[in-house]
């Protein structure tokens, strides 16, 4: 199962890039059609209409925004909020910033 540090941010009920936000380690399935998060099954949310999100928790219907992280911090799209740094994705994350590539993603 591909794993990766990942932005994670709950969309609903928060106004635009407002809700809480994650930066953290994010299982997926092997298709990358659903993703694990927090003891979260967040499927992909192609074609359902929802307003700026990619995944929905399958049991709590709750959207959320989840992408790769940026080193400038720009991960929340037009919102100031700063994500929590989860504490075991904490080294690698900081490695990232000063240049180093994500786990996983060596080749780009």
């Amino acid at each position: 199962m591909p794993r990766r540090i990942m932005f994670v941010q709950l969309k609903t009920g928060y106004d635009t890039d407002h809700g809480p936000a994650w930066i953290g380690w994010v299982d997926f399935s092997k298709t990358w059609s659903t993703a694990y998060f927090q003891g979260r099954t967040l499927r992909r949310a192609t074609g359902l209409g929802l307003f700026d999100a990619n995944f929905y928790d399958v049991e709590s219907g709750e959207s959320f925004w989840i992408s790769g992280p940026k080193r400038d911090r720009t991960d929340a799209r037009y919102g100031p909020e700063v994500p929590a740094l989860e504490d075991d994705a904490a080294d690698a994350y900081r490695a990232f910033l000063r240049g180093a590539p994500l786990p996983g993603r060596e080749a780009g």
